[in-house]
């Protein structure tokens, strides 16, 4: 297939994508169950191109961006406050799985070697992160939940790669040593940590001497790349690296970037990431037709069927077997974390289990393995069997289930904070203070009238719905509907002014910028 023709595949692909997006919205199905149903439904029309899917292309190109829209948004509080229930899922579920998954492996298909089997058990252990966002963002989920999967989804996928490495190694060579494994291990880990730190402060001041902001987004782009390539020629986790790098501009974003610039930046990222998700997923489903080719047909998967639905069953269960002892079993033997963190309801760890969703980086650390290696054909077509289950069954029924098991939103006891009603008030109260040392001069009257009456009424406003907040609620309402009122009419006279030629094209992109600052706030608080 030639580059132009490889081209052409992947705009229909981009096309095919908008459709299934459309019916997913609504069939109300989870776009990455909507995307693998199409693109198998592709794979399996005659005539159809094959996509060849390059293994490391797949983690260069998409893995990195992927990784650091997650960590970018990722609440580094949140995260630190729940840092070991994160590590024992990202680390210890994925090892529990590797070890489940291996045993099971080798008793259901007896011929797989046990080092092969143990490389299945570490491609199919990480719940994978791009996965769990696609499926995350519209199932109404507590947000310490959403806390613990994301920052699980974050880390784990590190864990199962170098466990991978070892069990490749180990069939390859015919030995193993826990010792090196393990020092091997954390050397990655640590080192993987160290270079995402460097970089992301290299980005920093790099992105605070660059003045335009399209070359600021652009740099935010390729520090992601940077920090996963870089770890990986030097032997240790790109993954973790990616996401130590996110995680710091993350936090550092709202002092080193204006307004402007983390503005569009967001919309920029915001749209790749939407592509590079849902090619991931249509990629998958494609995918299909080279595993049947490879493994003789339909007629072979159906011999496979009772060992792979053994191996599923696996991956699923070992999640819930690792998830209840450890959500309750340190707090039975620790008071001091019992009465710091609560024992939550059955329904969380529940809901954490089924929401363990397998995607692109099982499918590309399947596809990398050597062509010589031990079972190749079928642990890829045990992984597609992984993934499609994951995704399709537990992705699309993780939202009812929700909305079934989940009654409240479960929190970790940490001090009170302020509401968003308490934050703006004090946000006001600052903004009126700033105003009206500079507005007032020494005689007492005002140089600014105008602005200290508007932050005066600001400062009230703000005041008053931080006290009363549910009974203003539907006066709020009805105020931001009334201002979206106006922008809409204000951006009717604005494209009514310049289709009759009264005002230039830099007028309307002006004033229609600060409409769309106005709309998306309005719109925000509603």
């Amino acid at each position: 297939m030639s580059a132009v023709v490889r081209f052409e595949v992947i705009l229909l692909l981009m096309a095919v994508i908008v459709g299934l997006d459309l019916v997913a919205r609504r069939l109300q199905l989870p776009r990455a169950a909507a995307l693998i149903l199409g693109g198998i439904g592709l794979a399996l029309i005659p005539g159809t191109p094959d996509l060849e899917i390059d293994p490391e292309l797949v983690l260069v190109l998409f893995l990195p961006p992927l990784l650091m829209s997650s960590a970018w948004f990722t609440s580094w509080r949140d995260f630190r406050a729940d840092l070991r229930i994160i590590l024992q899922l990202a680390v210890g579920a994925v090892f529990f799985t590797t070890l489940v998954v291996g045993v099971v492996a080798h008793l259901v298909i007896p011929d797989l070697p046990w080092a092969a089997c143990f490389a299945l058990g570490a491609i199919v252990s990480p719940p994978d992160s791009v996965a769990a966002k696609a499926v995350l963002q519209k199932v109404a989920l507590p947000h310490r939940i959403i806390v613990l999967l994301e920052g699980e989804s974050l880390v784990n996928d590190a864990s199962g790669l170098v466990l991978l490495r070892f069990a490749v190694a180990a069939a390859l060579t015919g030995s193993f040593s826990a010792g090196a494994a393990t020092i091997s291990f954390f050397t990655v880990a640590i080192g993987g940590l160290a270079v995402g730190v460097i970089f992301a402060f290299g980005a920093l001041m790099v992105i605070k001497r660059i003045k335009e902001i399209d070359l600021a987004i652009a740099w935010t782009f390729l520090i992601a790349w940077i920090s996963y390539i870089a770890a990986e020629r030097l032997h240790v986790s790109g993954v973790l690296s990616t996401v130590a790098c996110g995680m710091i501009l993350g936090w550092k974003q709202h002092e080193f970037f204006g307004a402007a610039l983390r503005t569009r930046a967001t919309a920029t990222w915001s749209v790749v990431v939407f592509v590079l998700e849902s090619l991931v997923f249509i990629l998958i489903g494609l995918s299909l037709r080279g595993v049947l080719h490879r493994l003789g047909g339909p007629d072979a998967l159906a011999a496979m069927a009772p060992a792979t639905a053994a191996i599923i069953a696996a991956v699923i269960l070992a999640r819930f077997v690792w998830m209840y002892p450890g959500t309750y079993l340190p707090r039975m033997l620790m008071p001091k974390l019992r009465a710091r963190d609560p024992a939550p309801p059955w329904s969380m760890p529940f809901v954490m289990s089924w929401a363990g969703l397998r995607g692109v980086v099982s499918l590309a650390a399947a596809l990398s393995l050597p062509e010589q290696f031990p079972g190749r054909d079928m642990i890829l077509a045990i992984t597609f069997a992984v993934i499609l289950v994951t995704v399709l069954i537990q992705g699309s029924t993780l939202a009812p289930i929700v909305r079934f098991l989940m009654k409240g939103d479960y929190k970790t006891h940490h001090r009170s904070r302020l509401s968003e009603a308490q934050a703006r008030a004090r946000v006001a109260a600052a903004q009126f203070a700033a105003i009206e040392k500079a507005s007032r001069n020494d005689d007492g009257t005002h140089r600014h009238p105008r602005l200290f009456e508007q932050y005066t009424y600001r400062k009230s406003a703000a005041a008053r719905y931080a006290e009363e907040a549910e009974t203003l609620s539907s006066q709020r309402t009805d105020h931001y509907a009334t201002v979206l009122a106006a922008i809409e009419a204000g951006r009717h006279e604005l494209l009514r002014m310049h289709r009759a030629d009264e005002i230039h094209d830099s007028v309307l992109q002006a004033i229609e910028e600060g409409l769309d600052l106005e709309e998306v706030n309005a719109r925000r608080h509603l």
